[in-house]
């Protein structure tokens, strides 16, 4: 979510270790995204916001992004990655027994898009909202695996999607044109011994929740006209301190994952990094020593769009041949809280 910005507000720790575990006997049955057709490019941001194109580029690598018209909300685009995603394994939404949305810009604080999700897609199951922000995906993806891998779910159906272009300033030239919109999902059922996570973690360090927040709406600062006025319901960002202790977390992160598996480096055919800045998957390939070859790479033309970008970027790479059934993937999503969350996924 993240780009060099301002003066730091607040030093920051370095980043937690936490607990790393397996998880197996689960499958990706299939994947499935949507991407509004409304293309904002950075030289649309100039014409229009007086936003430099070059340090757009310079500064994150994003040269356009996506944005949702007025009557889409989040459900919508999740409900069509939804259905591209049934589609592409072939099943029909009665055969679904779970539901969770990883979403930070639901529809309504209350119900839940997922309810709503579940609602338009015919869908009879559970259905629920989980909010880790751009970290959202990864948590809602070991959750329902947790489901299936206990056998209390068969087919469980994962979706990130968020709506940003609602929620951040357009007078805040270094935070508003990282964003766009999009939603992905993936069909999670149970699978092989040797498929699904070999190795994960998550994790979140709250004592960084300034760092990164949309503070009006909430219990803490209920809506109110005077706190719009004063542009308190967009998203804030310290983005020089998010930026260095996103760039920690992922080599960090990466290598404790990998350590328990044995699988090195040069042995994992795909990188899939939360799709928030190229320069941090910059900074973390350089330093883990990662081949260009091994990493995807989609924020240049859809920006950062949140929960959605993991699932997004995967049905890229399945559809564009980047890796198949036989593939080591390896997966890192991390925003708001701050959280995160990474995993070696034997697919």
């Amino acid at each position: 979510m993240i780009t060099e910005n301002g003066a730091v507000q607040q030093k920051h720790e370095p980043v937690v270790s936490m607990p790393v575990r397996s998880l197996l006997g689960v499958q990706v049955l299939a994947t499935g995204s949507y991407i509004p057709e409304q293309i904002v490019t950075n030289e649309d941001l100039k014409r229009r916001l007086g936003f430099d194109p070059d340090w757009i580029v310079q500064r994150t690598g994003i040269r356009e992004r996506r944005f949702a018209p007025q009557d889409m909300a989040t459900s919508d685009m999740a409900y069509e990655a939804s259905k591209c995603c049934l589609e592409q394994a072939g099943v029909s939404p009665d055969e679904i027994d779970l539901v969770i949305v990883g979403t930070f810009t639901p529809d309504r604080l209350c119900p839940s898009t997922a309810c709503m999700l579940q609602d338009r897609l015919g869908i009879q199951a559970p259905a629920m909202d989980l909010q880790a922000a751009c970290a959202g995906f990864m948590y809602a993806m070991v959750t329902g695996m947790q489901y299936v891998a206990n056998g209390c779910s068969q087919k469980a159906l994962i979706v990130g999607a968020d709506c940003n272009s609602r929620i951040i300033n357009p007078r805040d030239q270094r935070t508003y044109p990282l964003f766009g919109d999009g939603a992905g999902a993936v069909l999670l059922a149970p699978g092989d011994d040797h498929q699904g996570l070999m190795s994960y973690s998550l994790g979140s360090d709250g004592s960084g929740a300034d760092l990164l927040t949309r503070p009006m709406g909430g219990t803490r600062m209920p809506a109110a006209a005077s706190l719009i006025d004063e542009d308190m319901h967009y998203l804030q960002m310290d983005g020089r301190a998010v930026f260095k202790w996103a760039v920690r977390l992922v080599s960090q992160t990466v290598r404790e994952v990998l350590a328990p598996t044995g699988v090195g480096i040069e042995d994992v055919d795909l990188f899939v990094f939360h799709q928030a800045n190229q320069r941090i998957i910059r900074a973390a390939a350089s330093e883990l020593g990662m081949r260009d070859d091994q990493i995807f790479i989609n924020l240049d033309r859809y920006g950062n769009t949140s929960g959605a970008s993991i699932p997004l970027a995967l049905d890229e790479a399945w559809l564009h041949d980047r890796f198949d059934r036989d593939s080591l993937v390896l997966v890192c999503g991390f925003g708001a809280g701050l959280t995160w969350g990474t995993a070696l996924m034997k697919w």
